[in-house]
């Protein structure tokens, strides 16, 4: 089996914001800012696996401050972890105010991505060195990701949820139960 270095992969993207990819507010819309997100965990995990990659899924996009027209985006990947054709590739966002050089964190996220042959087929990827204490934090960060999201998965499957064990959870929401 083949493993390689963490920051074999690492990819750093700085970007301009421009007027043109801001919303209504004046701010840089979400939705642009997701799609670099993807582009660099894709970057960083082709790079990695050494095949193109897809995104299997995107775990917990808090938008945690906002982006401005003028500010220099960062966005920072690496894989924080790499299953048999999977990789977790965490990814930090800041912005730069390039008068005042204050730099905000914006985001970090967590995009699994599959590597694929020219057929469509998921293919092995190499597996991680893991060399600092941050680097195991963040591999069993992500192992333990996975263990909440299929647990979720399995409490509220369809056939095995029982209404009664959850119903007490709705009081006091600013929802209201109008069952038929």
């Amino acid at each position: 089996m083949k493993y390689k270095n963490i920051e074999e992969s690492q990819i750093i993207m700085t970007q301009l914001m421009l007027p043109s990819h801001s919303n209504f507010s004046g701010n840089i819309h979400g939705g642009y800012v997701l799609d670099l997100m993807d582009q660099i965990a894709f970057a960083c995990a082709s790079k990695h696996s050494g095949n193109y990659c897809v995104t299997a899924s995107v775990n917990m996009v808090d938008f945690l401050s906002p982006i401005e027209v003028g500010d220099l985006l960062t966005l920072k990947a690496s894989i924080n972890y790499t299953g048999r054709t999977s990789m977790v590739v965490g990814l930090r966002v800041e912005s730069e105010n390039i008068k005042s050089g204050i730099i905000k964190h914006c985001n970090s996220s967590y995009f699994t991505m599959v590597a694929k042959n020219e057929e469509g087929k998921s293919v092995p990827v190499p597996g991680i060195i893991l060399d600092t204490e941050d680097s195991i934090r963040r591999f069993t960060r992500s192992l333990n990701r996975q263990k909440q999201a299929k647990q979720r998965r399995e409490d509220f499957k369809p056939s095995e949820f029982k209404l009664e064990e959850h119903i007490h959870e709705i009081d006091n929401m600013n929802a209201r139960v109008e069952l038929k």
